[in-house]
């Protein structure tokens, strides 16, 4: 009987030629038959690239691109896609901006104008509002760049590497640069919150469905997403699912795919590929995967970066459950202060309200004295429109307790 999902990882040394990675990149991917009869039948389609950064911030190591998509990588991937679709191809991202020049982390131009891709700046409109399919696991809908809604087929290109709060980084933590950010969208923390980050990525994931994920192994990253020490992987992976090919990377870096907070590499959060697959999105047990591997795990030693002691980090996953419900309770009083602005809650009290929480301090700043008190931020619509799962903080509560010292 086929499997319902497929993934290849191949051996590709990290000083290759251009040519022998594009070779190495249709060895991994063109298998996946799955994957290109839905690219070959697609008028559009949208690619996000791991690669935005300021050119001058970009970080090597043994030759490649140590913490983003590597540019033969990228090229490569492209070149293929051209050669099986005649497909409209456009590439979207959120990222930092300059005053002067407002694209000034779209390194990789160069490389779209190759291929003749367009580019969609996922903070600017047009946007469309997106009801997750099956109502989703953190929010019932987001507000994303329109480009998707336009397009048939969606390709997610990422590193490897560790996240510290999300333990891997991989091809579903790659489809966090679409949600945009302020002042059209959210402010980066809001979704990139304690608890909330783990269940918006598989609603991300839902939204967009790649059907041709590429993790770019060529090197990695140990430790966390940025700033963290580089590995040489000398593996590409391709998949036709974003969390099976997700297991099978987290499987070659030396993790359990079923692992989970608080076990390595989920020290901080919940493993939002346990999240997708406990509600049907998805598989992290390599049996249900046709995964068939030129390498032998561990590819290289990762593990995720320790910041906090876990006695800490319980705390902030507890209060923030707290917090949260405690808003949940409250929302008819918070409505009637403060309708149309994002609060902060911390120990039952609001101790910010405004527009915008951009340009804030960290959590770790706010906090004051109370260092163990998580912080929840929150958007106070009367209509909640977003429609925030507030039974996920009830389900994660006991949990975290029961996990706590007594």
């Amino acid at each position: 009987m086929e499997k319902p999902y497929a993934v290849r990882a191949v051996r590709c040394d990290h000083r290759a030629s251009d040519e022998e990675i594009y070779e190495k990149v249709c060895a991994a991917t063109d298998p996946l038959r799955r994957s290109w009869e839905k690219i070959e039948r697609a008028r559009q389609i949208v690619v996000k690239a791991n690669m935005a950064m300021p050119p001058d911030n970009i970080r090597r190591f043994a030759g490649r691109r140590q913490e983003l998509v590597d540019d033969a990588v990228f090229r490569a991937v492209l070149r293929r896609l051209r050669e099986r679709t005649s497909a409209r191809l456009v590439a979207t991202d959120t990222m930092s901006r300059s005053p002067k020049d407002p694209l000034h982390s779209l390194n990789y131009k160069g490389i779209l104008d190759e291929f003749g891709v367009e580019y969609v700046d996922a903070n600017e409109p047009p946007f469309a509002v997106y009801d997750v399919p099956g109502g989703g696991s953190m929010f019932a809908r987001y507000k994303l760049t329109a480009c998707i809604a336009e397009a048939d087929a969606f390709v997610s290109i990422a590193k490897l590497k560790n996240h510290l709060f999300q333990g891997v980084t991989l091809s579903l933590k790659n489809l966090f640069g679409l949600p945009p950010m302020a002042p059209h969208g959210r402010t980066r923390r809001y979704y990139h919150h304690i608890i909330r980050l783990s269940h918006v990525l598989p609603d991300l994931g839902r939204i967009a469905q790649p059907c041709l994920n590429v993790v770019d192994g060529l090197v990695g990253q140990a430790g966390r997403e940025w700033g963290g020490e580089g590995r040489i992987g000398d593996v590409l992976l391709a998949g036709d699912h974003p969390i099976a090919t997700d297991a099978c990377g987290s499987w070659l870096m030396g993790f359990d795919p079923a692992a989970d907070w608080p076990d390595q590499p989920f020290l901080r959060d919940r493993s939002a590929l346990r999240i997708a697959a406990e509600s049907g999105f998805g598989t992290v047990d390599l049996q249900e995967i046709h995964f068939q591997t030129e390498v032998t795990a561990p590819i290289a030693q990762f593990a995720t970066d320790q910041l906090d002691t876990p006695e800490t980090i319980a705390w902030w996953r507890r209060t923030t459950c707290e917090q949260a419900l405690l808003y949940c309770d409250r929302q008819r009083e918070f409505v009637g202060r403060y309708a149309g602005e994002f609060i902060m809650l911390q120990d039952g009290e609001v101790i910010w309200h405004g527009s915008d929480p951009s340009d804030l301090p960290s959590r770790r700043v706010l906090s004051g004295e109370r260092k163990e008190s998580a912080i929840f931020l929150k958007l106070v619509d009367p209509e909640e429109q977003e429609g925030e799962h507030f039974e996920v903080y009830e389900r994660e509560l006991p949990r975290i307790r029961e996990a706590q010292p007594q």
